[in-house]
């Protein structure tokens, strides 16, 4: 496919596509697009994917840490309102993707950037960038977080309770430790299509998470909490946060769109409504049954709610772990680029090793720096939902169709563009009032700490029935009674 400049009013340049289908080799077209500079500029390395192939890194996109808290968005927002908010969620997560790529279709771009820049010139474009380095390093932070809280668990499991006040029960040292031996080496990648393999081992992931979830709500008997079934909580905009944070895949769509074999918008409205169904039906199973599990206990990690001692419990801790520390180096590799467009805008290719490596040392120190700081995934998750996620998924894709179809603002084309919008801007503004509320008024966390329910020793408390024996089952560990505050 062949690229040439086309010049803007506001002297930066968006790239127009031709019908050919010649890669570029020239070496004004290495300059060519924000997202080439995430994969292989040479388009014969370049893997392309068949519909179930981009569905499966799609679905991989959508499902990271954020569904890891859906049980805590339903308890926040009332279990009848959290499952009809989720739903509605997916169907607005689903029409904004189409519109992000038809956005990008009106204005003849591939990339985020150059969409709003199309749309909105400069001052578009640099908010984008703003909101595009931020979603990705603080969903780099919750992946840390998720890290620190499960290996820690392993560990003093497998090695015996006198670890757990030992630096290798130490949380910050172990999100030190994972990060030098593999998010920061797979971090350093530069070509994102070779990460792309793990796609469908990460779906299989899933799929055995679900089903120890299953077992374990037939097997736990925690007695429900006061108002745990009530309809409708005050905290429905955290909970909107939390779940625009775990449906954000905006930032990834282009390039997903790029790798499809045959691209069309037909194609991305097929792989779309494959994709966000699928998630939205594996985040209604894991949040319904997480929730009706441990109802007004239920954590910011729903990992954190199932016992240390429960060996199949931890057989999902390591499992999820392994699922992030794969998925981290994708956001890795936006983050970077997103420095790599606004501090060398006139950068050449092939970019330079060392400040490769420099980008990507201080993007991975700082998350590891500023996720030693917090153990509550919750207060993260709602945080970047509501600042970051909501923007991006829901107000500027259709602001951005909207502008370029020079339409009147009130024309019936604009009537799910501008709801679009609108849900967006709810989300943002009475979510960040909420964020803070709650915020000044305390968060409580439970990381590293037993739940009250699984400290009971009497043989009729025993919340763990026909126990799955795993290869953990022959260590003995001594529980350490700590009361839940």
């Amino acid at each position: 496919m062949q690229y040439s400049r086309m010049d803007m009013d506001e002297g930066s340049h968006i790239l127009s596509r031709d019908n050919s289908m010649t890669a570029p080799s020239s070496p004004t077209s290495s300059h060519a697009s924000d997202m080439y500079q995430l994969v292989d500029n040479d388009e014969e390395k370049r893997q392309k994917s068949n519909i179930p192939m981009a569905s499966f890194n799609f679905i991989n996109s959508i499902i990271g840490s954020g569904i890891i808290g859906m049980p805590f968005a339903l308890k926040q927002a009332g279990f009848g309102m959290g499952i009809i908010l989720l739903i509605l969620v997916s169907i607005m997560t689903d029409y904004s993707l189409i519109l992000l790529i038809h956005g990008g279709e009106l204005s003849n771009t591939y990339s985020y950037q150059d969409l709003v820049r199309a749309a909105f010139g400069r001052p578009g474009f640099y908010v984008l960038t703003i909101m595009q380095f931020l979603y990705p390093l603080i969903a780099m932070i919750s992946y840390n977080i998720i890290i620190g809280d499960t290996i820690t668990k392993i560990v003093v499991r497998l090695g015996g309770e006198s670890l757990r006040y030992s630096i290798l029960g130490n949380r910050q040292f172990i999100i030190v430790i994972v990060t030098l031996l593999f998010t920061l080496p797979l971090s350093l990648y530069q070509n994102i299509a070779k990460l792309s393999k793990y796609a469908l081992v990460a779906i299989v992931f899933l799929v055995f998470i679900l089903i120890f979830m299953f077992i374990r709500g037939a097997t736990m008997h925690i007695p429900a909490t006061e108002g745990a079934w009530e309809f409708a909580n005050y905290n429905i905009t955290s909970a909107l946060g939390i779940m625009a944070f775990a449906y954000m895949c905006h930032h990834n769509s282009f390039i997903i769109y790029d790798s499809l074999e045959k691209r069309s918008e037909k194609n991305w409205q097929v792989v779309t409504h494959l994709s966000v169904i699928f998630s939205m039906l594996c985040t209604l199973a894991l949040a319904v049954t997480g929730y009706i599990t441990f109802t007004g206990l239920t954590e910011g990690d729903v990992l954190e709610n199932y016992c240390h001692k429960d060996d199949l419990a931890n057989a999902a801790r390591v499992i999820f772990a392994i699922t992030i520390m794969l998925t981290f180096p994708i956001e890795c590799f936006v983050t970077r680029e997103v420095i790599e467009i606004a501090v060398f805008p006139n950068r050449s290719f092939p970019k330079p090793l060392w400040r490769h490596i420099t980008i990507t040392l201080v993007v991975v120190v700082t998350t590891v720096l500023i996720s030693m700081l917090t153990d509550c995934l919750g207060i993260v998750l709602e945080l970047n939902g509501v600042l970051n996620a909501a923007p991006l998924a829901y107000i500027i894709p259709p602001l951005c169709v909207m502008k370029l179809q020079q339409e009147p603002i009130l024309c019936r084309k604009n009537i799910g563009p501008l709801t679009c919008a609108l849900f967006g801007a709810l989300v943002c503004v009475i979510g960040m009032v909420m964020w803070i509320y709650n915020l000044a008024q305390g968060v409580t966390c439970n990381h590293g700490r037993e739940m009250a329910y699984c400290l009971k020793a009497d043989g009729n408390a025993s919340l763990v029935e026909n126990s799955t024996h795993s290869f953990f089952t022959d260590m003995t560990t001594t529980s350490n009674v700590v009361t839940v505050g």
